[in-house]
């Protein structure tokens, strides 16, 4: 497809409207989020100390090997539904040609709206910073209420979207230089580096605690492969979704690690497993009560941008399995003059809003353990069956030291 052209359409009738500036952005707001500033208390705990940052690490590390896989696969096959048409077409000449894009679009009716809710729920968490007196009844209407918003700033064309994507990412990177800034005014190292006697010792409790800091580094670090999902509407999307994925990657777990010891260098560590909004919180300390009441307000947008791009890419998923007849036809609607798979996007936001009345504790480990199962692994077979039985195909982008990423 030529990428000279900036609106020409998919095949499946949508415009390829989205470059390297709106992938990675897209990418980016969905990766941070509301997601670091409410499970940093949680990763402390998980490993008692510091030494968390072991499990940032590892979890970046992770992120990247994988997204090598999603960059392989997508530079390959470039249209809209990411996972479902790669399992489809790599899977297409053995045995389980049909069941593995029908596991997969079925897993995902379930862990796509979960992953959608824990931003509703992360929203609502930072809303009682300023109504705490919020009873359960009031929480559940907040998040259904940031659900219909969030519908509604989707239920238009790509270009418009697009245009959205970037100025909710910039507001999520004032956010963030925000915190990180005032983390280096202030910084501590006595209380950042403060590590509890053994915190380095291999024992089974490290390596469980390590394992569960891990499981919510990756909760954080999941969206860096978002592009992928609209990849019917990116020019040249050969060379634009790798690099949107490895940039990504990269300087996501660059600002991870620069909020996690700026936080940590101005609030112990032992006072910051038990906070409930953590970032306010640190700027109520750094600054006074009026910064926690700003950072508050600058995180509610980060969420915003978080969700917004997670529902946008996860509406492109029912829709490409529908055209192809592994889902019910009417999601392969598009809407006359948006041009976007509105029945898809209309049914995502509902099933999220719904997973936005559980919990936080029960969300990420069940969308975790549905993706890792048929998503995840799914893809990193799907690329050795690409290179093996799919010579038709061409790979523009091949991932670096095959196969070590996939192992």
């Amino acid at each position: 497809m030529n990428g000279e052209h900036e609106h020409i359409k998919e095949r499946y009738g949508l415009v390829r409207s989205f470059g390297l500036l709106q992938a990675t952005a897209l990418n980016m707001s969905n990766m941070v989020g509301v997601g670091p500033f409410i499970t940093i208390p949680l990763i402390i705990a998980a490993m008692g100390g510091p030494q968390c940052m072991l499990g940032w690490a590892l979890g970046a590390v992770l992120a990247l090997c994988d997204g090598l896989v999603w960059s392989e696969l997508a530079a390959a096959m470039p249209g809209s539904g990411g996972t479902f048409v790669y399992l489809r077409e790599s899977f297409a000449k053995t045995r389980f040609g049909r069941l593995m894009p029908f596991l997969f679009i079925w897993q995902f009716i379930f862990s796509g709206p979960l992953e959608i809710a824990s931003g509703f729920i992360g929203f609502t968490q930072y809303v009682t910073y300023f109504w705490r007196g919020m009873g359960p009844v009031e929480s559940k209407l907040v998040t259904a209420g940031i659900g219909v918003a969030i519908i509604a700033l989707l239920y238009r064309d790509i270009r418009e979207v697009g245009k959205l994507t970037v100025v909710l990412w910039a507001g999520m990177l004032v956010t963030v230089l925000a915190v990180i800034g005032t983390g280096v005014i202030h910084f501590d190292p006595a209380k950042a580096f403060d590590f509890p006697p053994n915190a380095f010792t291999f024992s089974q409790g490290f390596f469980l605690g390590l394992g569960s800091a891990m499981l919510i580094a990756m909760y954080d670090f999941l969206g860096y492969y978002d592009i992928c999902f609209v990849a019917g509407e990116v020019r040249n999307p050969e060379r634009v979704i790798p690099k949107a994925i490895i940039i990504s990657v990269i300087a996501v777990a660059i600002i991870y690690a620069a909020i996690n010891f700026s936080m940590m260098g101005v609030i112990p560590w032992r006072e910051a497993m038990e906070s409930k909004f953590i970032a306010s919180d640190f700027m109520d300390r750094a600054w006074g009560g009026w910064a926690g009441s700003i950072i508050t307000v600058m995180i509610l947008w980060t969420c915003l941008a978080s969700v917004f791009a997670l529902m946008l890419g996860f509406s492109r998923i029912p829709y490409a399995a529908a055209l192809d007849g592994f889902f019910f036809k009417p999601f392969a609607r598009v809407h006359p003059r948006g041009q976007f798979p509105y029945v898809s996007l209309l049914t995502v936001g509902a099933l999220s809003i719904l997973g936005g009345m559980l919990s936080l504790d029960w969300v990420v480990p069940a969308l975790i353990t549905a993706r890792i199962v048929v998503q995840f692994m799914g893809q990193i077979v799907a690329v050795h069956l690409l290179r093996t039985q799919r010579p038709d195909i061409e790979r523009p982008y091949r991932m670096w030291l095959y196969p070590l990423p996939s192992i």
